[in-house]
């Protein structure tokens, strides 16, 4: 496993884009277009990806189809990213399947490099691992997330008859856009016209999440000139109501095809309630569900129940209470802070924030700052992290001098931040309700769930 991933780091990062699917397209020929072997639920958008393609995912499951789940990035180990029957792959299966593609994968490079080009990325193999695995299995669907983009993302050779459009802010602008309207265009990709030659003709139905009216314009342009039904968040389907729940929340959702209600979801946040709306949706849309077919309200129960999204307002120990998120953005950061706010009552609550440097991480402190009575600040490992004295002299902007500590490493930070959350209060005893959060990226999630522990999902 570590010579493989040693051998698919030497690559092209995740963290560039190129304007092209020629490489991936043609490693696909060369497989045989496993990826045409079985029926796709493509997702795309900025927020909120992971976890709807992990609701679709259960929900697919109750329903008694045998799934096949590519997300990115991952939490703790890379198997998280190829997932059948709602489990990772092994570590066994990852390397086999690596070492079985890899003498098309050398040829494609062989070809690009001749030809001027690059080797495939990393992602474009982890991609082609993925559709590969799937149809070995064989699964009955895939559920496919996309990595930053769409229209030039890797996981985009394959046709997805629902694509998913979560909603959409400005995130990874160096390569998507500056604006709105640019990454929408670039989202909007994946939603794309049924291939002409099939034998059972179909059509593409795009489910779109609540968007910004210069985002929804974008897309809805794109689903016309792909001839796709749309269903919209807010229209076609909704949160009809929520109630908070010991562990969750409990849903009635409008769908496609009638009222779900009695939904119980183990997830927090109204966020993850419109996410749980989208999903349902989706798997409406991909079983053709509407006015007269309603998906079985037991089955649909079921697998919003057993829904899962590691290191999304995920506790990790009580006494004091400490939650990890993988906001990474400042609307990340506000769906937290809302969450935060909406459904729990801390009396004291301390942030540990460790964040990339390429990120908008001026836009997330001050989401952050009404939260938090103090924050520390570190280093989540990663090479792209921005530097604690940084990071603590933006802090120190938002939150003054007295509100912000500095920590080494993450484990350090996480032993401040339960220090201070047990400090005495003005009576000399510790303050009850203290509460502790970590957050700022994907990556500082993982590395905080290996911390306490936790095994990857």
């Amino acid at each position: 496993m570590a010579l493989a991933e040693a051998e698919l780091d030497a690559r092209w990062g995740e963290q560039k884009i190129e304007p092209s699917l020629t490489r991936i397209a043609t490693l696909m020929d060369l497989l045989g277009s496993p990826q045409q072997s079985y029926p796709a639920i493509h997702v795309a958008g900025t927020n909120g990806k992971t976890s709807v393609t992990r609701m679709i995912d259960s929900l697919l499951t109750a329903l008694h189809r045998r799934t096949g789940r590519f997300t990115s990035p991952h939490l703790q180990l890379t198997t998280e990213r190829i997932a059948i029957d709602n489990a990772p792959i092994t570590p066994a299966r990852y390397v086999e399947t690596y070492r079985e593609l890899l003498p098309y994968v050398e040829m494609i490079d062989e070809r690009s490099q001749a030809a001027g080009g690059p080797r495939l990325s990393k992602f474009e193999v982890l991609t082609a691992m993925a559709y590969a695995a799937f149809a070995e299995a064989p699964v009955d669907v895939a559920v496919i997330e996309t990595g930053m983009g769409g229209t030039w993302d890797a996981t985009n050779v394959v046709d997805g008859q629902v694509a998913v459009i979560t909603p959409i802010g400005l995130d990874h602008t160096d390569y998507l856009g500056s604006d709105l309207t640019s990454i929408a265009g670039e989202k909007a990709g994946i939603i794309k016209a049924a291939p002409k030659d099939l034998l059972v003709p179909r059509d593409t139905v795009a489910i779109i999440g609540r968007q910004e009216p210069e985002a929804m314009e974008v897309l809805l342009r794109r689903a016309v000139a792909a001839d796709a039904a749309v269903a919209r968040a807010g229209s076609e389907f909704r949160v009809l109501s929520r109630r908070i729940a010991v562990g969750g929340q409990v849903l009635e959702l409008q769908g496609l095809g009638g009222v779900y209600d009695e939904i119980f979801l183990p997830l927090h946040g109204k966020h993850q309630a419109d996410n749980a709306a989208l999903a349902l949706a989706a798997v409406e849309a991909f079983f053709g569900a509407g006015a007269e077919r309603q998906l079985d309200i037991d089955a649909v129960r079921a697998g919003f129940a057993s829904a899962i999204s590691p290191g999304r307002m995920e506790r990790m120990r009580s006494a004091p209470t400490i939650f990890l998120d993988a906001a990474h953005n400042p609307d990340g950061a506000r769906a937290l802070a809302a969450t935060l706010t909406e459904e729990f009552d801390f009396r004291k609550l301390i942030g540990v924030v460790a964040v990339l440097a390429d990120k908008d991480v001026d836009g997330m402190l001050t989401a952050l700052e009404p939260i938090f009575d103090e924050i520390v600040v570190t280093t989540n490992g990663s090479p792209r992290a921005m530097p604690v004295d940084d990071l603590a002299d933006r802090a120190v902007q938002r939150f003054g001098d007295e509100r912000v500590v500095s920590a080494t490493t993450l484990a350090d930070a996480v032993e401040t931040a339960i220090a201070l959350a047990e400090e005495a209060g003005d009576t000399g005893e510790p303050i009850s309700g203290a509460g502790i959060v970590i957050t700022g990226s994907v990556v500082t999630a993982g590395a905080a769930r290996s911390l306490f522990g936790k095994d990857p999902q």
